[in-house]
C-alpha cells in the first residue's frame, strides 16, 4: 500500500439510499473491499434518504476495511440525498454511485488516475464505445434515455450519458455545484453537471461494465412527466449562461487504467472555484 493511506482522506463517495436494507450490505461490502486496495485513504456516506426499513441500522452497525458513515436526509429524491452527501464531504476528491453497485467498480482507477491528471469531472458513461452493459432493462426505457440525453446534452458539455450513476468529480467544484443543486429527483444530474460546465470545467466520460438490477426506484410510467418538467425548471434557471463547452474526448484505453498498490500519490491539483462562481446561501425552498 502507498504511505498515503495513513494521511488524510483523499477521495469521499457517497451512496444514496432509501429503502436499501437488503441490497446495502453486498453494495457496501463491495465498494469497500475495493477501497481498501486502493494507495489512498477513502471514506463512504451513506445518505439515508428517509428511509423506512433497516437501511440506517445497517449503515450503523457496519464494520469493514473502510469508515463508514450515515447521513440522515428527511427530504424525498435522489436529487436531495446526493445533495446533502456532497455537501458533508471535505476531500479533494469526491463522487458518488448506486447502493446496487450496478456500475462495475473497476472503473474507479481509471477515474482517480484521471481526477489526478487534474480531470475535474468524470463519468462513467454506458454510451461511451468501449462500455459494456448488460441487462438494459425494457426497450423503451433505453430509448427513452436516449431521447433524455439528446435534449440535455448542449447543458452538460456534448456528454451522451447523464444518468449513469458513477461520476466524480475535484472537492471544491462539486460542493460548490451541490450547493446549487435544486432539482431533487431523477433529473439531478443534469443540474448538477451543468453547474459544473457553466464554471467551464470539462466532462470526461469513461468505459464502464454495467449491469441491470432488479429494484430501480425509477419507472418510466410514474417519472418521465416529472423528468420532464425538472427539465424544463433546469433550462429556465440556466438562463443564458451556459457556454458552449465541448465535452472532453472520451479516454480509449485498454485495458482501463489501474493505480498502482506501491504507488505514492501526488499532492491533488484543485480546480479553482472563485467567490463569484459559487452559490448563494440556499433557500428554504429547494423545488
Amino acid at each position: 500500500m502507498g504511505t498515503w493511506r495513513d494521511g488524510r482522506t483523499l477521495l469521499e463517495i457517497v451512496v444514496p439510499a432509501y429503502n436499501e436494507a437488503d441490497r446495502l450490505p453486498a453494495g457496501l461490502a463491495l465498494l469497500c473491499d475495493k477501497l481498501d486496495g486502493l494507495p489512498l485513504r477513502a471514506e463512504v456516506i451513506v445518505v439515508d434518504n428517509a428511509s423506512t426499513d433497516g437501511t440506517a441500522d445497517v449503515v450503523r452497525g457496519w464494520d469493514g476495511p473502510v469508515p463508514v458513515r450515515l447521513v440522515r436526509c428527511e427530504r424525498r429524491g435522489k436529487g436531495a440525498a446526493v445533495r446533502a452527501g456532497l455537501l458533508e464531504t471535505r476531500a479533494p476528491y469526491v463522487g458518488f454511485m448506486d447502493a446496487d453497485m450496478a456500475t462495475d467498480l473497476a472503473a474507479l482507477d481509471e477515474a482517480i488516475v484521471l481526477l489526478r491528471e487534474g480531470r475535474p469531472v468524470v463519468v462513467g458513461s454506458r454510451r461511451h464505445g468501449r462500455s459494456v452493459v448488460q441487462g438494459y432493462a425494457l426497450p423503451i426505457r433505453r430509448l427513452g434515455a436516449i431521447t433524455f440525453n439528446r435534449i440535455v446534452r448542449d447543458l452538460v458539455g456534448g456528454i451522451q450519458d447523464t444518468q449513469c450513476g458513477f461520476k466524480f468529480f475535484d472537492g471544491p467544484l462539486g460542493r460548490a455545484a451541490a450547493e446549487e443543486l435544486r432539482t431533487v429527483g431523477f433529473s439531478f444530474d443534469v443540474e448538477l453537471l451543468a453547474h459544473c460546465v457553466r464554471r467551464g470545467a470539462s466532462v470526461t466520460a469513461i468505459p464502464v461494465v454495467w449491469r441491470d438490477r432488479p429494484g430501480s426506484t425509477f419507472s418510466v410510467r410514474r417519472h418521465s412527466l416529472q423528468c420532464l418538467l425538472d427539465l424544463a425548471r433546469i433550462r429556465a434557471r440556466a438562463g443564458l449562461r451556459m457556454p458552449g463547452v465541448p465535452a472532453a474526448p472520451n479516454i480509449p484505453v485498454a485495458p482501463v487504467r489501474s493505480v498502482p498498490a506501491d504507488s505514492k500519490l501526488p499532492e491533488p491539483r484543485p480546480v479553482p472555484v472563485t467567490a463569484s462562481e459559487k452559490a448563494p446561501a440556499p433557500s428554504a425552498k429547494t423545488g
